[in-house]
């Protein structure tokens, strides 16, 4: 591609949120964003079209999964991971370093790479750093993720320092084996010590990335301990590339992420909460499981335009969630990427205008508050080590 691919266009006076534009192969993507995840590849039990609808721009994918089942030779084969899930939008891949979290006990890391023990049959995959490039080329992707190696939070100082030190390594070796026909972002650790987080993004900023994530983060931490490391890592990033934050989900940690400059997002919350009979709202969650719900015939939420809120009920929606109904999974599932997909509409909007700080209060006292529609504070998502301690079959998703 011609020219770089990023571009700020409006920044909040006074402040670090901004807006963007990232251009790839496949489509422009306005930032701040937020990228629905589909782990195995499609965003679960939604259609592409309906997760186009909900304002999503660019998904998520995960090459580590798609590389143990169905293999990524055979997604080549097939026509790359556009034509395989039917989404013709911009596609990240993620390149598998999460996984040393949420499969814990089925990979073995070494300053070479990743062992993987599959979850769904046991097999061996070796992952490497040339080995994660070459498998996202497969997939087709459009932004392709180096391999990284997070940490928990509450590991040893010198265990975050350990897998910051291999992470940067790696980060030197998936640069030399990329070709440049696609975006490839670079991925700052750094454990939870502001410090060693600025340390680290300034050797990552060094190598020539077109954008740098944060990873190692959501994951068991004070959401304080959060802001410091990513205030200290973007202190050292560069200003003129996209900066993502891995993992990101709930409404006030994405609220306060934008306001520090964050550009993109990922997360599984918004689909995990659905199968759990659960909805986001701009004054709380519903947890649509209580009992006071099943004689409510109100939308989810009266203002929103998602197929839930026009045709149904919180009552239908509770009795779908209680008896199994893959229909409430699904409607409730794309009320929540609707709900985030709208937040980032609403912040951009907010950015350009110069009023961010203020639609930021608005939304944070709406959530404080809890409202009539909500059970109250959203309280924090650090949803990790429960995936990792509930084992292989949790799958992240």
């Amino acid at each position: 591609m011609n020219g770089p691919p990023f571009r700020v266009t409006a920044r909040q006076p006074g402040g670090q949120a901004r807006c963007g534009m990232l251009r790839t192969r496949h489509g422009e993507v306005a930032t701040p964003a937020f990228m629905p995840v589909g782990t195995r590849g499609p965003v679960r039990a939604c259609d592409p079209d309906e997760v186009a609808a909900t304002g999503a721009a660019m998904v998520l994918a995960n090459a580590v999964h798609l590389a143990l089942r169905p293999g990524s030779e055979r997604i080549a084969r097939l026509g790359g991971l556009h034509a395989f899930i039917g989404w013709s939008g911009p596609i990240l891949t993620d390149s598998g370093g999460y996984q040393l979290v949420s499969l814990d006990r089925l990979a073995a890391v070494d300053d070479d790479g990743v062992r993987f023990r599959s979850p769904y049959d046991g097999a061996s995959l070796r992952v490497t750093p040339e080995r994660a490039i070459a498998i996202q080329r497969e997939l087709d992707s459009d932004v392709c993720m180096v391999l990284d190696h997070p940490v928990p939070f509450g590991v040893a100082p010198e265990v975050a320092r350990a897998a910051t030190r291999r992470t940067q390594l790696w980060a030197v070796r998936s640069r030399a084996a990329h070709p440049g026909d696609r975006l490839l972002f670079g991925i700052v650790q750094g454990g939870f010590d502001p410090e060693d987080r600025a340390a680290a993004a300034q050797a990552v900023a060094g190598l020539g990335f077109d954008g740098h994530a944060l990873g190692g983060l959501v994951l068991g931490e004070p959401p304080e301990v959060r802001r410091r490391a990513v205030a200290a890592a973007l202190a050292a990033l560069p200003e003129a590339g996209p900066r993502y934050l891995m993992g990101l989900g709930t409404d006030r940690d994405l609220l306060d992420a934008v306001a520090l400059g964050v550009d993109l997002f990922d997360c599984v919350l918004p689909t995990r909460l659905a199968r759990n009979g659960v909805a986001l709202t701009p004054s709380g969650r519903l947890a649509l499981r209580r009992p006071e719900f099943a004689d409510d015939p109100r939308p989810l939420q009266p203002d929103c335009g998602c197929p839930a809120c026009r045709r149904f009920g919180r009552g239908f929606l509770r009795h779908g969630i209680q008896v199994g109904e893959i229909l409430a999974h699904r409607l409730l599932s794309l009320h929540n990427l609707t709900h985030l997909g709208t937040l980032m509409a609403e912040l951009r909007a907010a950015i350009t205008e110069g009023r961010f700080d203020a639609l930021r209060r608005r939304r944070l006292r709406a959530l404080a508050g809890g409202g009539s529609m909500g059970p109250g504070p959203d309280p924090p998502y650090n949803g990790a080590p429960s995936r990792a301690a509930a084992g292989p079959s949790a799958i992240e998703e």
